[in-house]
């Protein structure tokens, strides 16, 4: 399935392909996105790099789209299934994303921009009213991604989330009313 936002067909000029993750490119998706959260975060543990990694089973949670240039794996972001949530944050009524990657040699490109308004697109899709999602504190330029595409802080939602056993993060939750 490809997206409706952005397909072959319809993309703009230097826009990535963005589509459902196929089960070949289980290995490359999850290289992509453990790659970017090593690059991103400091003190990542081996188990934690590993369940980034494990896009089989993000893929038996929900769902995994990837972001195609030039026929590679450039970023990834996980949603949930029509209907169910990934996290807590999410309410009634919202769907939530997460872990969404870039490869660091395609930042600068427009990539995270274009997975987030496709996680858009699916949520006004899906007849979600608000789309929600969690960032780390020292993700700097991923928080202005998205305070530019419109989402804003949503400081009430905001607690320290066990990320791994005894492993806390105090996390930044954002929303973008639809």
């Amino acid at each position: 399935m490809t997206s409706s936002l952005t397909t072959p067909d319809t993309a703009p000029a230097g826009d990535p392909t963005i589509r459902l993750v196929a089960p070949e490119e289980f290995d490359e998706a999850g290289r992509v996105t453990a790659q970017a959260y090593r690059q991103s975060y400091d003190g990542l543990t081996e188990g934690y790099l590993a369940s980034l990694a494990d896009v089989a089973g993000r893929v038996a949670q929900g769902e995994v789209w990837v972001a195609v240039d030039g026929g590679a794996i450039v970023g990834t972001v996980w949603v949930p299934r029509p209907g169910e949530r990934l996290s807590p944050l999410a309410q009634d009524g919202e769907l939530d994303f997460r872990q969404l990657a870039v490869a660091p040699a395609a930042r600068g490109r427009g990539v995270g921009a274009a997975l987030t308004r496709h996680v858009i697109a699916l949520a006004r899709e899906r007849g979600a009213r608000r789309v929600v999602m969690n960032s780390g504190p020292e993700m700097l330029g991923a928080h202005a991604l998205y305070l530019k595409l419109g989402f804003r802080r949503l400081t009430e939602r905001e607690h320290p989330v066990e990320v791994e056993p005894g492993r806390f993060l105090d996390l930044r939750a954002f929303a973008l009313d639809l």
